[in-house]
């Protein structure tokens, strides 16, 4: 844990609500949900502090696509402030997040988007953002550890 004598306010835990990445984000859609609970696994299972951890976002680099960097900051605490996340822009969507000398890689199972073109297609996209927010990480992204 990233040591800082006497503050209080330091690496605090929470877990974000769906209105919480909505706030943040501007509106919910799938890839800060996808971007928020793989940086949330980076930080429980791989490193717990965000100051000795590098986040690397890799997509094609425009929305939504890089939507997921907005959500990996706030689940993992890598953040574009600490300069300890950054975009590779890339044809394939995977979160490389690194600690000292280990890694870890997620990379998102495939997402089935309703139609561009479908009825109330907004809709449908933040109705399938709520339930990624809701699915298991198994679900959701493969965890390889390089």
């Amino acid at each position: 844990m990233h040591d800082m004598p006497g503050c209080i306010y330091n690496n605090l835990e929470k877990d974000y609500s769906i209105e919480d990445l909505a706030a943040f984000h501007g509106h919910l859609g799938p890839y800060i949900v996808l971007g928020y609970r793989m940086g949330k696994y980076a930080k429980r299972y791989f490193c717990n502090d965000p100051f000795h951890m590098n986040a690397n976002v890799h997509c094609n680099g425009v929305p939504p696509q890089s939507c997921l960097v907005d959500g990996v900051q706030i689940g993992s605490g890598c953040t574009l402030g600490k300069r300890n996340i950054e975009i590779t822009v890339s044809d394939s969507i995977k979160c490389e997040f690194v600690s000292d000398d280990k890694k870890v890689v997620l990379t998102p199972k495939p997402i089935k988007f309703p139609p561009r073109d479908a009825e109330d297609y907004f809709k449908k996209i933040e109705a399938l953002a709520v339930q990624m927010y809701n699915m298991d990480d198994v679900d959701l992204f493969e965890a390889g550890k390089n």
